[in-house]
């Protein structure tokens, strides 16, 4: 681990059937892609899942920006770089930087983890796990040009526009409903024709519990558009047994497609 360097990079393909009807990669599958290429980079520097469950802990997604000024294209091949900025005691900064060929920049990503006990969810010491080993990966130097991960506020007094169960294909390798799921799911909101003729240039989710098959979410939405873009806010609650409450909060920034 100490020969390793601070960045890690990751190579993937924008393969045929996890593309839009654009030809664009899913943001979905690019979020898939980042968090992949975060476990990758943990992995390889011994703090990743594989060890983290022998001591009953993983990684939790608390907040996640990305920022785009281009999504690849069908068959693009793109490299992932990620980094941890900084560290504390039961949070993390990690970075992530999408390259194409010849240097092009597709975007960037802003995202904060959080360390659990996998029998009682409850925070774990990211310090405690190995002495602190993950002090010895932080890279301050290499910038991340966008703003980072937000809170995402968003009022109660905004319509309800669906209610969907959650179902096999949501839950993850944690047993919750994977982070990612919330961002496809908020997607779905739109039309093919909207989707056809816009792009989503920043993405941020803000997540506040933690979701479980068997529970419904609830999408809670209202938007405002200028020349330029369309920002929407979307709040995501969970009904259950218990009642309902709120899981996850998304910011979205669409432009409209030149191409």
């Amino acid at each position: 681990m100490s020969n390793l360097p601070s960045i890690g990079s990751y190579p993937f393909l924008a393969e045929p059937f996890h593309c839009d009807c654009s030809k664009r990669l899913f943001i979905g599958h690019l979020g898939n892609h980042l968090l992949n290429a975060a476990d990758y980079h943990s992995s390889e520097r011994g703090y990743g899942m594989n060890y983290l469950n022998t001591i009953n802990a993983t990684w939790v997604l608390s907040r996640l920006a990305i920022e785009l000024g281009e999504v690849p294209l069908m068959y693009d091949k793109f490299n992932v770089e990620t980094w941890v900025e900084s560290v504390m005691r039961y949070f993390t900064n990690r970075n992530f930087k999408i390259l194409g060929s010849n240097g092009k920049v597709y975007g960037y990503g802003s995202s904060i983890w959080a360390m659990i006990n996998t029998e009682s969810r409850q925070p774990v010491d990211i310090l405690d796990v190995k002495d602190g080993a993950i002090n010895n990966c932080v890279e301050k130097e290499y910038l991340c040009p966008i703003a980072s991960c937000s809170r995402v506020r968003i009022g109660t007094d905004i319509p309800l526009v669906q209610t969907i169960d959650t179902t096999y294909h949501d839950v993850d390798v944690n047993g919750h409903i994977n982070s990612i799921k919330y961002i496809e799911h908020a997607l779905n909101l739109w039309s093919l024709d909207w989707h056809k003729q816009h792009f989503v240039k920043r993405i941020e989710v803000a997540y506040v519990a933690e979701t479980y098959i068997g529970d419904k979410l609830n999408f809670y939405k209202m938007e405002s558009s200028n020349a330029t873009c369309t920002e929407a806010l979307i709040r995501i609650t969970k009904t259950n047994i218990d009642g309902e409450a709120e899981v996850c909060r998304i910011k979205i920034v669409f432009n409209q497609k030149i191409e």
